[in-house]
């Protein structure tokens, strides 16, 4: 079945499901006067893992507009999964007019995520585009929805240049080397992974269904690349003093932990060395399994295993950030 029209395509028509994708057994699920709610709702649900098909009778004009008295938009999903489409909707709205009959607006689901970061966009589209994984753009065939990676470069630049700055203010004393090596450890996968989780940026991810299933949400490099992409999106939306103002909220601790220890994180791979010493075993091996993506974008697997033992597998943006994290992992394995 095809997906209705994802919310930043609202102006335009519902694309004809493939005949291969054809499901005779369609159920109203939802029904409103108004194009931009209905935009919404169908990009809820297909957030939440459920197609659906938008139709109107009206026109649909490339501007959002509202067709109160004009017309009928009707979102329509399959009979085994009407149930849970209901259910998604009834959980997400923002209260209930039962005498009125009029339909109820639905929240807006980055809220949450808005508030967490402190930051309140003029233009939620980017939040949005943000949020918007590649599996996600590359299974809306109507072409209206882009992947973040382009927010994610350009989130990437803005995030060294920050870091970047701010070391080189406040830790004057500190050689080239020095400030290299805190500046790597604060912009790492790990560490861009752990802040994502702190603000839950993986709930809030725009996954296509393939991603969803293989459990995309908890992935570090996806949420580590969310987390890029969304300071692009405060820069684009606030300016260079916002994006510092997050930045500097954000690594507050971590810098605080440079002043203090003089490091950013921890050496993960020495302390699993440590611990292997101090029971006797043997010194862990680091293995490279394999690379995901292009050149330009890509992601290291690495094994980490004990007397042939596999212990962990991580990725990161090269080996020496794959293996610490593996390194870490092993480690929790090896405490619990």
């Amino acid at each position: 079945m095809s997906s209705g029209r994802s919310p930043r395509s609202a102006g335009n028509p519902p694309r004809s499901p493939r005949h291969d994708d054809v499901v005779t057994n369609l159920v109203v699920i939802f029904r409103t006067h108004s194009d931009i709610e209905a935009s919404i709702v169908s990009g809820l649900l297909e957030a939440n893992g459920v197609m659906s098909i938008v139709s109107s009778a009206v026109p649909h004009s490339v501007f959002p507009l509202t067709v109160d008295g004009l017309g009928e938009v009707r979102i329509s999903v399959r009979e085994d999964e009407a149930e849970e489409a209901v259910r998604i909707i009834e959980s997400h709205r923002v209260g209930a007019d039962q005498s009125s009959g009029k339909v109820v607006r639905i929240r807006d689901e980055f809220d949450a995520l808005e508030q967490a970061i402190d930051y309140r966009f003029r233009d939620r589209g980017l939040l949005e585009h943000a949020m918007t994984h590649t599996s996600r753009a590359n299974e809306d065939a109507s072409g209206g929805v882009a992947d973040n990676e382009s927010l994610e470069f350009l989130g990437d630049a803005v995030l060294g240049f920050v870091v970047a700055d701010t070391l080189f203010r406040e830790f004057p004393h500190y050689n080239e080397g020095q400030k290299s090596k805190v500046k790597a450890a604060l912009v790492s996968t790990t560490t861009l992974a752990r802040q994502a989780e702190r603000l839950a940026i993986g709930e809030h991810l725009l996954l296509g269904r393939g991603e969803e299933k293989t459990g995309g949400r908890r992935k570090q490099a996806l949420l580590a690349d969310g987390y890029e992409a969304l300071i692009a999106a405060i820069y684009l939306d606030g300016g260079v003093e916002q994006v510092r103002a997050f930045i500097l909220r954000e690594f507050a601790l971590l810098l605080d932990e440079v002043r203090r220890d003089g490091t950013a994180g921890h050496d993960h791979k020495s302390a699993l060395q440590e611990h292997l010493q101090s029971h006797d075993r043997p010194l862990p091996e680091y293995r490279l399994t394999g690379t995901i993506g292009p050149d330009h974008h890509k992601v290291f697997q690495v094994e980490v295993s004990v007397a042939g033992e596999a212990l962990a597998e991580a990725t990161g943006k090269n080996k020496k950030e794959a293996e610490q994290e593996a390194a870490r992992l092993a480690l929790e394995k090896l405490r619990s």
